[in-house]
């Protein structure tokens, strides 16, 4: 387990990515979700993430649920603020709009204020059944900057003067503006999702290097790129659209390496991802139990120095990323 800057909150080195049983993309049955977070603790895994986002509230009942079979003080959890629900009367339709096979009878309202982080954040741990949550982040902030760093991260560190929650931070996809939660707020942790990867290490330029500096603890989501790194392939997806041809051809190059090494390119993509030294998890999303046990072989799974010595020599890696 791995301490969250200088909390007591404890993370395990993989995390389970609620998500996907939220209904990302497609519908995810109430007994495979349940079997999913069941697997992940079979593996090992004692953090879970999840947010009201994620499928209008759907991941966090569901995660909640699963996790009432296991004593409390075992795990920690995290979940985020940002976006409030509030019901839609008589909805029809769905949500696939915004990415969730789920009815759309609940709305997101963008909401970084005191009184919002707050009530959002109450709504969450009655959907979860929990008294607390261990994390809270201030969920992608980008158009909403000014008011989530004058209302939003004081409401969050309220919240943690109080001990409501452990620790805070914010989760983006993008380095940027977490860098400046890093160097200007006394955040715990940053949770960073597809901008330290194997294609992708424009969060190696600033936030890493800040974080180990201030002595704050980052979660890397997005290990995968939305899926060019599980299983690269025409029909792949990076960052949630098609993959463009460069870098599904250099995906590929990478998959014919890791291939003669021996090793998949999952388990060199999940490496990469922990290997650096303010990552304290990484976090990853199923949809199935055997999609997690898959996530959590390739993580235990040695890479060779070798295949890292290769991809810098063939010009697939740069040489500032750490080893």
């Amino acid at each position: 387990m791995n301490r969250l800057g200088r909390t007591d909150v404890e993370v395990s080195p993989l995390s389970f990515g609620g998500a996907a049983i939220g209904n990302l993309y497609t519908e995810v049955g109430e007994e495979q979700a349940h079997e999913a977070v069941a697997a992940a603790w079979d593996a090992g895994i004692r953090h879970f993430d999840t947010a009201p986002h994620y499928g209008l509230g759907l991941s966090e009942r569901r995660l909640g649920a699963a996790l009432r079979e296991y004593p409390r003080e075992a795990y920690t959890i995290s979940t985020k603020v940002g976006r409030r629900l509030e019901p839609v009367p008589d909805a029809t339709g769905d949500d696939l709009a915004n990415g969730f096979a789920v009815p759309a009878d609940r709305r997101r309202v963008w909401d970084f204020g005191a009184d919002g982080v707050r009530r959002t954040l109450d709504a969450s741990l009655e959907r979860l059944g929990l008294d607390r949550v261990d994390v809270v982040y201030l969920h992608d902030p980008d158009d909403h900057a000014e008011v989530a760093f004058r209302e939003g991260y004081p409401a969050l560190e309220k919240l943690r003067s109080e001990g409501v929650v452990g620790a805070i931070g914010a989760g983006m996809n993008q380095a940027g503006m977490l860098t400046r939660f890093v160097a200007d707020t006394d955040v715990d942790v940053v949770l960073c999702a597809g901008r330290y990867t194997l294609l992708d290490q424009s969060a190696l330029d600033d936030l890493l290097p800040v974080a180990v500096e201030c002595h704050t603890s980052v979660v890397v989501g997005g290990a995968f790129n939305s899926g060019l790194l599980a299983d690269p392939g025409p029909d792949s997806t990076y960052n949630y659209t098609q993959a463009p041809p460069e870098l599904l051809d250099r995906a590929l190059r990478m998959k014919s390496l890791a291939d003669r090494h021996g090793i998949t390119l999952r388990a060199a993509a999940l490496a990469f991802c922990a290997a650096h030294p303010a990552v304290a998890s990484v976090l990853v999303g199923a949809r199935s139990a055997d999609e997690v046990r898959d996530c959590a072989e390739q993580f235990a799974t040695e890479v060779p120095m070798a295949f890292w010595q290769e991809l810098l020599e063939s010009g697939l890696l740069s040489d500032k990323e750490p080893r």
